[in-house]
């Protein structure tokens, strides 16, 4: 008996078994669930979407254990103003940065000073001038806009004038594929000499055009080796190259960018079959002259990112000029720094600002620390959109432009903060500046500018220092 009780229990064992797993293939193919066992038969027919504009059913989450985390991404609580003083003051006594200093510290959704130290003493800001420039091109130009080189008809038949667009980075014959891709002067040859052939010509009188820029082509407070030393080239609205000779080395810089360029421009033309005359003269070209030829630049967003990254000082003039034109002043370096205050003053942005070129290497130039970080904020806020390509394209400690050369946020005291800071970095002899933004670990985005003007020899690595201790707050 106790034999034939254990064959029953086995086999009903093994047909419970069988079932479970016949209903359990079920459940997966089919719609079938044990709630369904618990709940009236499903409707026949679809069920209608919630009439638009009505209430979404509310997803049930972990909100609970969630809600525990101390911030959210971006909106954290202010660092401790008490511990972020009595760090960044003291870093500030470093003999390293010598006697005249700035420093600010700014909230950059509410533009609270969490730190402040000689904030509105106007400073030497050297190339931290270029997000003043940089801010005040993407305002008033719109992101979207490019610089335009062109070829237009001369006013004798047979004649053809290139007209400078003020497009420095335009390229020339040898130059290399670089980003942003920039417009190319044997483009800009092969469309011209496809319109001539079109129109039967197939030798030319070339002339060059200049006249979108006027006044002197460097500007005050210029050293006299800015442009021996490759620093920049004398600015013209025709240029290749960026006035180098060899597009890979910052210097020598050509003298005379224009000519050069239609030099260059005229043997493209030879190679498109197209002959020109010996003697490439400037030229005014006629009002509404026909056009035969056009090339376009990145548009003005990359072009301030890659100012900023690079720290480039000719793009940086060629876009306070184009300001001064957008603005009705003279497209020099006296009307593009009218102008470039001009915007800033339209966003409430111009207090303690006084220029005397785009680039900041002039010594003039004055600029304070909170000025700066204002800007910066105002280039990371959702209200001015127009501005951001300020914030993406200031370099990454680290990673790229000049704080990615090696040398910087290399210490004991800021490399942990490597990837952390974007900033834009100033230097000239004597002068030492960064400004820029960073997210404090509890998630709070601020801005900073840190400035001193009569460093003894350099001040980098305390500039460092103050930035990662802003990030590490």
């Amino acid at each position: 008996m106790a034999r034939h009780d254990r064959w029953v229990m086995l086999t009903t064992l093994a047909v419970l078994q069988a079932l479970t797993i016949v209903i359990g293939v079920y459940a997966m193919t089919t719609d079938f669930s044990l709630g369904a066992l618990t709940r009236q038969s499903p409707p026949t027919k679809p069920t209608a979407s919630p009439p638009e504009g009505s209430p979404s059913v509310p997803v049930v989450t972990s909100g609970p254990v969630l809600a525990q985390l101390s911030v959210k991404s971006g909106g954290g609580p202010l660092p401790t103003k008490g511990t972020l003083t009595r760090q960044l003051t003291s870093a500030l006594g470093d003999e390293a940065l010598g006697s005249h200093v700035g420093a600010v510290v700014l909230d950059a959704a509410t533009g609270e000073r969490i730190f402040a130290a000689n904030a509105d003493t106007p400073i030497v800001p050297a190339s931290t001038t270029k997000i003043v420039t940089c801010s005040a091109a993407l305002a008033s130009l719109g992101p979207d806009t490019r610089l335009s080189t062109r070829v237009v008809q001369g006013a004798k038949p047979g004649t053809a004038i290139l007209v400078g667009g003020g497009d420095p980075m335009l390229a020339g014959p040898s130059a290399k594929p670089t980003y942003p891709k920039q417009a190319s002067l044997a483009t800009l040859a092969a469309r011209t000499a496809a319109t001539l052939k079109s129109q039967n010509l197939r030798k030319i009188t070339l002339s060059y055009d200049t006249s979108l820029f006027v006044g002197s082509p460097i500007a005050p407070g210029w050293k006299p080796n800015y442009v021996p030393d490759g620093e920049v080239a004398p600015v013209y609205a025709l240029t290749i190259d960026e006035g180098r000779q060899n597009p890979r080395f910052h210097r020598p810089r050509v003298s005379n960018p224009p000519q050069y360029a239609a030099a260059a421009f005229a043997k493209l033309l030879a190679k498109q079959g197209i002959t020109v005359s010996r003697s490439v003269k400037p030229d005014k070209a006629p009002e509404g002259a026909p056009e035969l030829g056009r090339v376009d630049s990145a548009p003005l967003y990359s072009l301030v990112e890659h100012t900023l990254t690079r720290s480039d000082n000719d793009m940086a003039e060629a876009l306070a000029r184009h300001v001064a034109i957008k603005e009705g002043q003279e497209a020099s370096f006296e009307g593009g720094t009218k102008a470039v205050v001009a915007v800033l003053q339209r966003l409430g942005a111009a207090s303690g600002i006084s220029l005397s070129d785009g680039s900041g290497l002039s010594i003039r130039n004055r600029i304070s620390p909170s000025a700066l970080a204002k800007l910066i904020a105002m280039a990371g806020s959702t209200s001015q959109p127009n501005l951001h390509a300020v914030a993406s394209g200031m370099p990454i400690a680290g990673f790229s432009g000049t704080l990615g050369n090696g040398r910087r946020f290399t210490g004991s005291d800021s490399r942990g903060q490597v990837g952390l800071v974007r900033a834009k970095t100033g230097t000239l002899n004597n002068v030492n500046t960064l400004a820029g933004m960073a997210t404090t670990k509890d998630g709070r985005l601020v801005t900073f500018a840190f400035m001193a003007d009569r460093v003894p020899a350099t001040a980098e690595p305390v500039l460092d220092r103050l930035a990662a201790t802003v990030a590490r707050s």
